[in-house]
């Protein structure tokens, strides 16, 4: 890169409404976005097709797509034959980490979008992470992104050779999904753009029980905006 070109950052993009806002982050914050989707295995192509919508909204300058099926290990709801949970309450969501965890998938998602990084030459990767309104995945937590950011600057060459030090941004850490929301919109987020949901119909649509649907749905109610999504089960 010039001197005078922009910041080049990968961002981790799921097609789902925390890495859309993660995204608009980065844009406003004046990087020059790559984005990486992985298609490992989930169970739906939905959020696959999100994603390409979203990185065309964000103007990603080139967005590209890993296949690394993780359906083969197995051991999530999300990967295998183990049904989702549906239509629990805060306090069930909260007493345990959920079926839907996929082991090590984010540290697989940020293995990938560092060597990306760093064919690209660029320091700063953005993951949508977020650590108060989840489904306690331990992948999601700070002592993790920490943990990386330490990994990367002593596993690539570009770190060890000092021609970079690589950051991992989580700027929807400590944000509740009601704040992400907010922000999102602050920065031109079309979430109508967006998929969360982890068990939806065969035509996409948002199936409205699972834990995924349940924290959406509620994140727009209490910043008190309208979801523009359809579900297939309407809201109380």
């Amino acid at each position: 890169m010039s001197e005078h070109s922009p910041r080049r950052a990968v961002i981790l993009l799921s097609g789902g409404l925390d890495s859309a806002t993660a995204g608009a982050v980065a844009r406003r914050d004046g990087f020059e976005l790559y984005a990486l989707t992985v298609r490992y295995g989930q169970r739906h192509a939905a959020e696959l097709d999100a994603a390409a919508k979203v990185a065309e909204a964000l103007g990603v300058r080139r967005h590209v797509t890993v296949p690394v099926d993780l359906s083969v290990i197995g051991g999530s709801a999300l990967t295998g034959g183990i049904d989702v949970p549906k239509n629990r309450s805060t306090e069930a969501r909260d007493a345990e980490i959920p079926v839907t965890y996929v082991p090590a998938r984010n540290t697989i998602l940020l293995s990938l979008a560092l060597g990306y990084a760093e064919v690209l030459e660029a320091a700063d990767i953005f993951i949508g992470a977020n650590a108060v309104d989840y489904s306690g995945y331990p992948d999601c937590r700070k002592a993790f992104l920490d943990a990386f950011a330490l990994l990367a600057n002593v596993a690539t060459k570009a770190a060890v050779e000092g021609r970079l030090s690589f950051r991992i941004h989580a700027p929807l850490l400590e944000l509740t999904k009601a704040r992400i929301i907010r922000l999102g919109t602050e920065l031109g987020v079309d979430y109508g753009l967006t998929h969360s949901c982890y068990d939806p119909l065969e035509d996409g649509t948002a199936c409205g029980r699972c834990d995924a649907c349940l924290l959406r749905r509620g994140g727009f109610a209490k910043a008190g905006l309208t979801d523009p999504i359809s579900y297939a089960v309407a809201g109380e």
